[in-house]
């Protein structure tokens, strides 16, 4: 059985849950392998005759699934508050969690983590990355450079207090003489992390060896990414990206999974664009058509509530995505938000400076100066949102996402008509890296 990443081809909010109920009962574990709690996904289920939503954070997908069993792999940084509200927001709703299970080298975001987030964004002033303040970027650069926490260390109080008086000793002199706000007491931090060690410990595991094992067995395993292809600090659009990898690749650094054990990726394209935060975003829209993608497709982070930049599909970063993925399946979201369109148009090209590019631009200030060069599709007035056979769909609907596919270079496996996980058209199946 397959090895599956799962990633997000444009800038997040994609609707990775979508393909995650797809996969549904097949899949054995689900492993969230970079990110933190600074992203969160929707996913809806039928419960009881009624539609129950669920918005999860630090937690993978698979924590909805009962028959699953949800990795927090190495790759995460982990808010342990957040960790155990979201664990037990779940379980007052009759979700059991006790089969979660984390990496000891996962590595653990403190009160200081958060404290220079949000000073050091309000301090670059109009330079902001956009962070959402919850203290990823600090964690992660405490990481690479080697004065991490991690969660294996809340189990040797004396090595824990050794790290966070070491790395206070530094961070303590920026907040005080840079950023004029208090020290930092050690107590506080050790404290802080303590109080949650007992709940944590039947969680911790060698995730890496219990994967592998997994996969040994024949189960399915589905690698989950946070955020998306242009928020990877490598690939993304830098500097206006997320701390971590967040392509398929990083789904194997992430983990402690070979690339050599990976079946199958899937990259989720919603039918539109969307983004969050600052940067640059070339099919933006900043007139009715944006507000009504907006409006229609309830474009609110489910993190921060903040409302997303909205513009038209852009296949140059479709592209981009299937290149630098290595994409086997694309499932096309919220096709149903542009129902009722006279004209949906698709940007096919950038023009920077009177020069087309059918590609990515080489450079950070070409990208910013792209204006996209579009492609328009006729709108369909039809509701889709009942359809289940790609062929029930309207013509100008099956021909857009026709062109799409042309467009990206990779299969559209699997198109969302709806919120609901059951609205959802499935032309092949997912996983499956076979008859392509």
């Amino acid at each position: 059985m397959p090895a599956i990443v799962l990633v997000g081809a444009q800038w997040g909010d994609e609707g990775k849950g979508k393909a995650t109920d797809l996969l549904g009962s097949g899949v054995d574990y689900v492993v969230k392998f970079n990110g933190g709690n600074n992203a969160g996904h929707t996913v809806v289920i039928e419960k009881n005759g009624k539609r129950e939503k669920y918005a999860l954070h630090l937690l993978p997908s698979g924590i909805l699934s009962p028959n699953c069993v949800p990795v927090i792999g190495n790759g995460v940084v982990i808010d342990l508050g957040v960790l155990f509200e979201e664990i037990d927001g779940l379980e007052a709703r009759g979700v059991d969690t006790s089969k979660l299970i984390v990496s000891s080298n996962a590595h653990l975001i403190a009160d200081y983590h958060r404290t220079l987030d949000k000073v050091t964004e309000r301090f670059l002033g109009k330079r902001r990355i956009g962070t959402t303040g919850r203290g990823i970027g600090p964690t992660y650069a405490d990481k690479m450079n080697r004065v991490g926490i991690r969660v294996q260390d809340l189990y040797d109080e004396g090595i824990l207090r050794q790290k966070v008086e070491a790395t206070l000793d530094f961070k303590n002199q920026v907040l005080v003489k840079i950023y004029n706000r208090r020290a930092i007491e050690v107590d506080e931090v050790v404290g802080e992390l303590l109080q949650y060690a007992e709940r944590l410990r039947p969680m911790m595991r060698d995730t890496s060896l219990e994967l592998s094992r997994a996969l040994d067995r024949g189960d399915t395993v589905l690698f989950e990414a946070g955020q998306a292809t242009l928020l990877d600090v490598d690939h993304g659009t830098y500097p206006f990206v997320t701390s971590s990898n967040a392509v398929s690749a990083g789904a194997c650094t992430g983990s402690g999974v070979p690339p050599t054990r990976i079946d199958s990726v899937i990259a989720i394209l919603k039918a539109y664009t969307t983004r969050v935060g600052e940067g640059p975003f070339p099919t933006e829209l900043h007139d009715d058509s944006g507000e009504f993608l907006r409006k229609t497709g309830a474009e609110f982070g489910t993190t921060t509530g903040r409302p997303r930049r909205c513009g038209w599909l852009d296949v140059v970063i479709g592209r981009y995505a299937t290149r630098i993925n290595g994409v086997t399946d694309f499932v096309i979201t919220k096709l149903d938000v542009l129902t009722g369109l006279d004209t949906v148009p698709i940007c096919v090209a950038y023009d920077v400076d009177g020069v087309r590019h059918d590609e990515m631009p080489l450079g950070q200030s070409d990208f910013h100066h792209a204006q996209p060069i579009y492609e328009d599709m006729p709108g369909w007035w039809e509701d889709i949102s009942t359809c289940r056979r790609f062929d029930e769909l309207p013509a100008n609907a099956q021909a857009y996402v026709l062109r799409v596919e042309e467009l990206i270079g990779a299969r559209v496996s699997a198109i969302g008509v709806g919120p609901g996980r059951d609205e959802i058209i499935e032309r092949f199946p997912l996983g499956r890296n076979t008859d392509r």
